[in-house]
């Protein structure tokens, strides 16, 4: 045997090279987040044993065997070999084997000079239930001790003690058959391991992935197959495929797939995620209306926002988890807006709170992996907040509020916050001189920033300027001046290497005359000459309070919230479909009622609009 006690690794030396194999008998197969050998021909996995016994022919009389397979179901009576030693003749005679059946191990020898072999039978052993088990058997003399993934060991004493000196002179191993003229092992092999001398357990246990514990494992199946070096053989994943609800997307599901039947598309788990392989072309043809969503006010703003392992919320002065059932209670103080955002992982909700009360204050809550609530972290004094904006540039991160009035006096500061990593707080960083401020919207172009207001009433009259701002030596400076009427949001977007912003302008109030509700809105476009944002489009719209832009397949939308026509709030707020040089052209209308804000997210279920209802307590999702 060997004198140096070290693990001889039996499925490494039975390998072939790849450029000698045909390419039908061997396939290294991914499977289970582990990768194994699938054998096609009995005669595929051999070597003579002389390779392993040079210095002496004996083999040892005290061993381990260890094996990491993989087995799909047997059939009653049916035998699989995952090892064998067979004297090279005529005959083929076995002298040592490790074999499987249903739920049972078996472990075969010759003793010297018997004509009759001896077996040990472990029961009650399920290695055919399509799962990874590693199995360890220990050999010394009548003793036969079994350790499967690392569990209890399994001793049994058997009547014939393994034999002291079983001449290996002219044999050969095969790994995963017995021989030439049976069938090979049908499922996958990853570890055939001889440790002369020892008990393997020892060395394999104990393990973070008892299943899959490696004693030695061929480098070719350590080996990233995509990769150029190292041995490489046929490569092929063993993909099940999922139909229906959303499975889970983690370790045992890695390369799996899953057929969204609802979408008719296709997906692969990696990592975590599931990654769209093949989706069917999605077109915007209809709107159904999906679910309502009662809440205990009316309802200024919706929030639609992700955390890990937690699936979807919507912040609405509540949370909601999914689309179905409420998950945490946040208690405000008229709050007009939620915005999440993200520092360093870690998420959070700012609401601005717009009751004139004293002091008044916006809170910051901060998501607490422990408890799985949102919890207050900060409070930050606001003046009748109406929006919040969260916004990085530099590995910085910014929150702006938009400060409405104070008192009675519209012409007051909106602040610009910036997060101190070590104080783990918001600081004032900047103060912009804002015009009853009621959004702000922050994107970029190329390597600048930018910053627009929506300015909407200075006291007197709608009829005031909004402003965009441009990152510049650390601050925002004045930009560009956009006449606008009662402004209450901007969205901007792009696409194709155009860069667009969209105002809603709500109404036209003065002092020398009636409010008129029903006037346009505007769509700007940056043009790249002069260097600023030209009109590209108007749009008829009925005090409109909010636009969204959303993208299903490879069309591009924008909705729009109507709210008021100065004699009911009961309106159709539009989707309109960009067509090129036409512009942006209606395509669907939407009963709203009182409509105040739209947010689209998308989910493996489809893409989704929910709007809220600033003079109802019913909001909706529609599909």
């Amino acid at each position: 045997g060997s004198s140096k006690l070290l693990p001889l690794d039996l499925l490494a030396r039975a390998l072939p090279l790849p450029t000698h194999t045909p390419s039908r008998q061997i396939h290294m197969v991914q499977s289970g987040g582990s990768r194994g050998l699938r054998v096609s021909q009995a005669s595929a996995l051999s070597f003579s044993a002389s390779q392993v016994f040079t210095g002496c022919e004996h083999f040892p009389e005290e061993f381990s065997l260890v094996a990491t397979l993989k087995l799909q179901r047997l059939r009653p009576k049916r035998n699989e070999f995952v090892l064998s030693l067979l004297e090279e003749g005529a005959q083929d005679r076995l002298l040592l084997a490790l074999r499987v059946s249903r739920a049972q191990l078996h472990f075969l020898f010759l003793p010297p000079g018997s004509g009759r072999r001896s077996r040990v039978t472990f029961r009650g052993v399920g290695l055919d239930d399509d799962h990874w088990h590693t199995v360890s058997l220990a050999v010394t003399g009548h003793y036969f001790t079994l350790t499967l993934d690392c569990g209890v060991p399994l001793e049994i004493k058997h009547s014939r003690p393994f034999p002291r000196a079983l001449n290996t002179s002219g044999t050969r191993f095969y790994a995963g058959s017995r021989g030439q003229r049976r069938g090979a092992f049908s499922g996958l092999l990853r570890q055939l391991v001889l440790l002369p001398g020892s008990d393997a357990s020892l060395s394999l246990c104990p393990s973070s992935d008892p299943s899959v514990s490696e004693l030695s494992v061929p480098a070719a199946l350590q080996t990233n197959p995509v990769q150029p070096h190292g041995p490489t053989y046929p490569y092929e994943a063993e993909v099940r495929v999922t139909a229906g609800s959303r499975p889970v997307c983690s370790g045992p599901q890695q390369g799996q797939l899953w057929f969204n039947t609802g979408l008719k598309a296709l997906y692969l788990c990696e990592g975590s995620h599931w990654t769209p392989l093949l989706t069917s072309k999605q077109r915007l043809d209809y709107v159904d209306d999906y679910q309502d969503l009662y809440t205990n006010s009316e309802t200024f703003d919706s929030e639609v926002f992700t955390i890990p392992n937690e699936g979807y919320g919507e912040g609405m002065a509540k949370v909601w988890r999914g689309l179905l059932s409420k998950y945490q209670n946040i208690s405000t103080r008229e709050a007009r807006a939620w915005k999440h955002f993200t520092i360093s992982s870690k998420d959070f909700l700012v609401v601005a709170n717009s009751a004139e009360v004293q002091p008044e204050q916006s809170v910051l809550y901060r998501w607490s992996l422990t408890r799985r609530r949102f919890v207050q972290h900060q409070t930050i004094e606001t003046h009748s907040a109406l929006d919040w904006e969260a916004f990085s540039i530099h590995n910085h991160s910014f929150l702006v509020v938009a400060n409405h009035r104070r008192d009675s006096n519209h012409n007051i500061d909106s602040v610009i916050y910036r997060w101190n990593p070590q104080s783990k707080r918001l600081e004032v960083n900047q103060t912009l001189r804002t015009v009853g401020a009621y959004d702000w919207e922050f994107f970029s172009v190329g390597h600048y920033h930018f910053l627009v207001v929506a300015n909407t009433f200075d006291g007197r009259t709608t009829s005031v300027s909004s402003t965009i701002y441009v990152w510049n030596q650390g601050r925002f400076q004045h930009f560009q001046y956009i006449p606008t009427q009662g402004a209450v949001d901007w969205e901007a977007f792009s696409f194709e290497g155009r860069y667009f912003l969209a105002v809603a302008n709500s109404q036209r109030v003065s002092e020398r005359g009636p409010s008129n509700y029903s006037i346009n809105s505007t769509v700007y476009e940056l043009n790249p000459l002069t260097q600023s944002f030209l009109r590209f489009q108007d749009i008829l719209t009925h005090s409109a309070v909010d636009w969204e832009y959303f993208t299903v397949g490879d069309e591009r939308f924008l909705v729009v919230g109507n709210s008021h026509d100065g004699s009911s709030y009961s309106l159709n707020s539009i989707i309109y479909r960009w067509q090129g040089y036409e512009g942006f052209v209606p395509v669907h209308s939407l009963p709203t009622f009182g409509c105040r804000d739209w947010e689209h997210f998308t989910t493996t279920d489809g893409s989704f609009l929910v709007y809220s209802s600033a003079t109802s307590r019913l909001s909706k999702v529609f599909r």
